[in-house]
């Protein structure tokens, strides 16, 4: 949606804009604050009129709430330092229409003390191979990844998992949230986690949890070091740093 409307604005195609996403997020994922890069040949001028267009053009459940130019050097994923996410869970046996589309629905009742439990085994610098679905092949960079934090809320009906780290594999962060929610309904105990995870056995963690679905997940932080996102002399700061509120997506335009 967002490379398309670029194409209509600045009558570039795809391969001269560049278009380039911090987070691959797959079809049912939300994205509250997913960092976007393009590039063009020419200096955009006027970023308030530009940063109309684009929002004029896409879908009303998607906006661009920040546009900034950055430094050449800039890769909105290659620079990114770190990554925080959520996956929202709602556990009563009658659905809140309000949450469907945001929230899994869970109609067991969960042990937060053994999913909090589950959750400290998969915090730090791990190989995470039994929870990537990809090849070897299609992971050059490797498995290990570091996870700071991950951090489950109980609030009524609604549990909340937040997930910090320094970077996730491909539906890592769904097949830990799965395996979690089995442990909390007490088909396995905590410590399977551990197990499971040392094995580096992608089938072993199959057989025993499913992939949590994906509407229930949100990307809600992409974090950069501040020097990365400092504007280059000359360049319009239009909205960088004016909206603070959680948004839906940034677009980050490299000076040239």
């Amino acid at each position: 949606m967002l490379e398309r409307a670029l194409e209509r604005i600045t009558k570039l195609s795809r391969e001269e804009l560049l278009v380039i996403g911090a987070s691959r997020t797959d079809s049912g994922v939300h994205a509250w604050d997913q960092v976007a890069q393009f590039q063009t040949p020419f200096e955009v001028e006027d970023l308030r009129t530009f940063h109309a267009s684009i929002n004029g053009i896409l879908p009303n459940d998607i906006r661009v709430r920040e546009i900034a130019a950055v430094s050449p050097e800039f890769h909105a994923r290659y620079r990114a330092k770190g990554k925080i996410y959520h996956y929202k869970v709602y556990c009563n046996p009658v659905m809140d229409p309000f949450q469907l589309r945001y929230a899994l629905h869970v109609r067991e009742t969960l042990n937060i003390y053994a999913m909090k439990e589950a959750a400290g085994f998969l915090v730090g610098e791990h190989d995470f191979s039994a929870f990537a679905n990809a090849s070897k092949q299609q992971m050059k960079g490797g498995f290990v990844r570091k996870i700071y934090r991950l951090d489950i809320t109980e609030m009524g009906a609604n549990y909340l998992f937040e997930i910090e780290g320094n970077g996730f594999l491909y539906k890592q962060v769904r097949n830990m949230v799965g395996l979690i929610l089995v442990v909390g309904k007490e088909l396995l105990p905590p410590s399977a986690v551990e197990t499971i995870l040392s094995s580096r056995c992608r089938k072993l963690l199959a057989y025993h949890a499913p992939t949590a679905p994906s509407h229930g997940l949100h990307l809600m932080h992409v974090m950069y070091n501040e020097e990365d996102l400092i504007a280059p002399s000359g360049a319009s700061r239009y909205s960088r740093g004016i909206f603070q509120t959680q948004s839906k997506c940034k677009l980050l335009l490299p000076h040239i």
